[in-house]
């Protein structure tokens, strides 16, 4: 399948390398209201750059990869699907539950497929502890962590200011990868009870071509909450930018007969380690490739020629939005905030596969 990108920033390098392990998809164009930046990753991984407005126009191209920052990512996934072309979206899949329900049904509405990230759920971190939990190593999962804390990117990102604006923050930044594996291993999600807070007004940039740039925050950056699973899994959150140092977990599941640590879902690699009641933890052997970013566009193509369904499907990535949405939510109105949408597990990854294969 022939697909484009649009949006050639620090990310897309990720994707146009993903795009070299797999000969089940070619790119065939890139496009960046930055035209230099567009040029300069098509010399570099020889494809085409194009304008946004080329590129939608090109009908060889069935699938666009969209690498815009958040609060474009419906605007242009809504473009790509009146060109006629699947689109699959970095996370998140919007920054409001409205917009993103208009990118769901408009897909729908033309018979065509949104995939949005994160992937890193397909990697052997993730996969593992998924076969691990449904083996029932564990038995019944009754409750879980999930913690991501640090002090936000405005340090070492070569343009921090939009993880500071209506989009960014620690949960629909970095949440998409923690709430996208819980669903993944716990199933959907019934309903959240938050409380968040802005610990800082301002950031100070630090990066060398940044250094004391003023980036006001215009969302909240220390987020915590409760989440009740359908399966009744009650799971602890912190999503933050507020700390200095910690030394919490990733994620962790507590089921009837064992404990489980989860990798950081930010990564598609290892380790799982499992406690048995009384026992010790015991590393679990990783039985499936690691990969890396854009083998949530290859399993979206594999699944668009076979008719099966992507597992990095617009219905998962809606309900992820709609439960990161619910922290602040919560928080506002001190209620528990019932979660409307749903989602199916998606399917676990075949054991036995090659690195950059999927099925």
């Amino acid at each position: 399948m022939k697909i484009g990108i649009i949006g050639c920033g620090v990310i897309s390098g990720a994707y146009f390398e993903g795009a070299r392990k797999t000969d089940i998809l070619q790119i065939k164009a890139c496009a960046d209201l930055r035209m230099e930046a567009a040029h300069a990753q098509a010399e570099k991984y020889n494809c085409e750059a194009r304008t946004v407005d080329e590129l939608l126009a090109d009908d060889e191209i069935e699938l666009v990869v969209n690498l815009t920052i958040p609060r474009a990512h419906v605007e242009v996934g809504l473009q790509v699907l009146e060109a006629g072309k699947h689109v699959y979206s970095e996370k998140p899949l919007g920054v409001d539950t409205e917009s993103g329900k208009q990118l769901i049904d408009t897909a729908a509405e033309k018979g065509l497929r949104v995939g949005s990230a994160p992937d890193t759920f397909l990697g052997a971190g993730i996969q593992t502890s998924r076969q691990t939990l449904d083996s029932g190593k564990i038995g019944r999962p009754i409750a879980g962590s999930a913690f991501m804390c640090g002090h936000g990117p405005e340090g070492w990102h070569p343009n921090p200011a939009f993880f500071y604006d209506i989009g960014g923050g620690p949960m629909l930044d970095m949440g998409p990868y923690y709430m996208t594996a819980l669903v993944n291993l716990l199933g959907p999600v019934k309903r959240v009870a938050a409380i968040t807070t802005k610990g800082f007004a301002e950031r100070i940039a630090t990066s060398e071509a940044l250094d004391g740039m003023r980036i006001p925050v215009k969302i909240t950056t220390h987020l915590t909450g409760t989440l009740e699973f359908e399966n009744g899994t009650i799971v602890t959150t912190i999503m933050s930018f507020d700390m200095w140092r910690q030394s919490l977990p990733c994620i962790e599941i507590y089921g009837e007969t064992g404990s489980m640590t989860v990798p950081d879902p930010n990564g598609f690699g290892g380790p799982v380690s499992v406690c048995q009641e009384r026992g010790e933890w015991e590393d679990q052997e990783l039985a499936f490739p690691n990969n890396a970013r854009m083998i949530g566009v290859i399993d979206m193509v594999s699944a668009i020629r076979s008719g099966r369904t992507h597992r990095a499907n617009g219905a998962l990535a809606y309900h992820v939005l709609e439960v990161m949405l619910a922290f602040d939510k919560s928080s506002e109105t001190g209620e528990h905030i019932l979660i409307e949408s749903t989602t199916e597990r998606p399917d676990p990854v075949p054991v036995g596969l090659k690195e950059w294969e999927i099925d």
